[in-house]
């Protein structure tokens, strides 16, 4: 059977290896004047692999383990990573609608049109709101848990 350090070992370059991936996908948005589907679409090329790299270790590995080792550090790396992804599920419900509306208005295939957002629906500014936070919060919720998975790794595989 394969140990366990062996198996906190694959977890933790699994998790580590997301962070390029969100890094780029993030810097794709961050950086197209704008946002088509093609740039979309391959921001979402990064931003997935991310999403698979960090989610396998947690569903296959830590979620299992967690009520075996209820204690104060691990509780909180549990609390904070489950943070990050209500914070996720939270940007989904607001780039869902926009994409919609996005889509409906030919905004995707046709992005040099000159149009406000906000003019597009009157939930509009609500939705990206709640996409700008979703993201921000799972990025900061993310990268403690990711800090505090480390601590945890080095304290338990490496100094142990």
């Amino acid at each position: 059977m394969v140990s366990d350090s062996t198996i906190a070992t694959a977890a933790a370059l699994m998790v580590t290896s997301s962070l390029p991936f969100y890094l780029y996908g993030a810097w794709i948005m961050i950086d197209a004047e704008v946002v088509s589907w093609d740039v979309l679409v391959y921001h979402l090329k990064f931003i997935f692999p991310g999403l698979v790299l960090n989610t396998i270790p947690v569903v296959t590995w830590m979620l299992p383990r967690l009520l075996d080792q209820l204690g104060g550090v691990t509780v909180l790396h549990a609390i904070l990573g489950l943070q990050a992804y209500a914070l996720l599920a939270f940007a989904l419900t607001g780039i869902v609608r926009i994409l919609q509306v996005k889509r409906d208005a030919d905004l995707y295939d046709d992005p040099t049109q000159d149009v406000d957002l906000n003019e597009l629906h009157p939930d509009m500014s609500a939705w990206r709101g709640r996409l700008r936070v979703g993201v921000f919060g799972y990025v900061l919720f993310w990268f403690l848990a990711w800090l505090l998975g480390l601590y945890q790794y080095v304290g338990r595989y490496i100094l142990g």
